[in-house]
């Protein structure tokens, strides 16, 4: 199979303007993100799916790929399945451009069942979190998963809702890397979105109302996504 990897990467940002290019400790935040993703064994070639002239003249900086795409696109799903539609592939990785501490056999675990189940049309990432602060936070999603490792639901809410309880150990959160066959990615972007997505804010949800199954890839090593200024010196101290 040849699988590719793809970091969606926009400049606009409500929260925190052109995060994408942060630095970093001398590099940008979208460079260091390439750099760990790079590093996969099962990847075959990363690009950068980009909104904006001067990310893709960083990237190229950089020696990386980068591929100039619409700036209408509502998601990066969208704007990945742009992207990729004429480039020779037979999986595609989602890496977010926000997640500078990614590490690259994080990325080959996500690929894995792909060679596994012929059938597997999209897989992701959990890990097991003990911190009671983190369940409420409405920025952290939760995920309820099968005993055979699919994912049932996902939510920005407790879930389940006795985490709470005293006898509350641990839940599983989602790390937002997907990866999809090709052919399915270019199916699912032209459906509508579903109605617990528009709910939840939550894209993935749309393959599931649609009847997608998607394997829960458990790693326990979780990854700390830039959203604020405040979490870009969180990464910055942890590097």
């Amino acid at each position: 199979m040849r699988i590719i990897g793809v970091i969606p990467a926009r400049m606009g940002s409500t929260r925190f303007p052109e995060k994408i290019i942060a630095d970093i400790k001398g590099k940008t935040m979208i460079q260091r993100v390439w750099e760990a993703a790079r590093k996969a064994e099962t990847i075959s070639e990363i690009f950068v799916a980009t909104d904006h002239v001067r990310i893709y003249n960083i990237v190229r900086d950089f020696g990386g790929n980068a591929i100039m795409t619409s700036i209408k696109h509502k998601s990066g799903t969208d704007r990945i399945a742009e992207a990729i539609r004429k480039l020779k592939a037979d999986i595609i990785v989602n890496i977010q451009g926000d997640e500078p501490l990614i590490r690259p056999d994080v990325l080959d675990s996500a690929v894995l069942p792909f060679y596994e189940d012929k059938n597997l049309e999209m897989s992701t990432l959990v890990c097991k979190v003990a911190d009671r602060r983190l369940m409420d936070d409405p920025n952290i999603v939760k995920v309820a998963i099968t005993k055979d490792g699919y994912a049932l639901y996902f939510s920005r809410s407790p879930i389940p809702s006795q985490a709470r309880a005293e006898k509350f150990d641990y839940f599983y959160k989602h790390i937002g890397v997907y990866v999809y066959r090709k052919e399915y990615l270019l199916k699912y972007v032209k459906m509508p979105q579903s109605r617990l997505e528009k709910m939840e804010k939550l894209e993935q949800l749309r393959a599931l109302e649609n009847g997608c199954r998607i394997k829960a890839v458990l790693t326990k090593f979780d990854t700390v996504p830039v959203d604020t200024p405040e979490d870009l010196k969180k990464v910055i101290k942890l590097l």
